[in-house]
């Protein structure tokens, strides 16, 4: 069977779950939204007064430029990612749930923790973006690092051995380039693990299949 035929056939069992069908259209749904609030409110909150962190760690080193480098990291996790959930649409599902809840989730936390940018920051400008003309640069979205949590969402969700050592690494290098580029607080990325991980299983608890009740008589 080629991987075409793998992936259109595991797909169709899936999908002719109706349960399964319903949370997926409604996991589109709520994604679609929360992505268009987000990104609405992070260019808001762009423009309001906040506060900024005094972070001994970044205090103690000039930032340097690893835009590339954490962009590679990240563009090759997401593909990955993609790759592997296409085969498997449960977890794909979960995935998608779960990235919903971060984007909620830190809607939630930029709004009440409104950060301003770490004081010597170098802008992590996506340069294939930059490149195709467009897009803005963000400077406070920081709490927290949507880039860390996403990439430790791909660890929880990966299922072999191997892809979650790649994912896990790929985790730490990224935590590692946003704070030497001076993008993120220390805690911003401290944190970013912890959200996805609670995104994570807030999610595997909506599609948990309940078993069935034994017969008392």
């Amino acid at each position: 069977m080629s991987k075409l035929s793998e992936i259109k056939s595991v797909w169709q069992v899936a999908l002719s779950d109706k349960s399964f069908r319903i949370r997926t259209a409604l996991t589109l749904i709520l994604l679609a939204l929360v992505l268009f609030l987000l990104a609405n409110f992070l260019a808001y909150n762009e423009r309001r007064p906040g506060f900024t962190i005094n972070d001994p760690f970044l205090s103690s080193f000039n930032p340097v430029d690893l835009t590339w480098f954490t962009f590679v990291l990240i563009y090759l996790g997401l593909i990955t990612a993609l790759i592997f959930l296409t085969f498997h649409p449960a977890r794909m599902l979960t995935a998608l749930q779960s990235y919903t809840l971060i984007g909620a989730l830190r809607i939630i936390t930029i709004y009440f923790l409104p950060l301003n940018e770490p004081v010597h920051i170098i802008p992590l400008t996506d340069p294939f973006v930059e490149f195709f003309g467009g897009g803005t640069t963000l400077l406070r979205d920081l709490f927290f690092s949507g880039h860390t949590s996403t990439m430790f969402l791909f660890f929880l969700t990966a299922r072999s051995k191997k892809l979650k050592t790649l994912f896990l690494i790929c985790t730490i290098l990224i935590a590692f380039a946003v704070l030497v580029q001076h993008v993120h607080y220390t805690i911003d990325v401290i944190a970013a693990p912890f959200f996805a991980y609670t995104s994570y299983r807030i999610s595997r608890l909506i599609n948990k299949k309940k078993k069935p009740a034994k017969n008392s008589s």
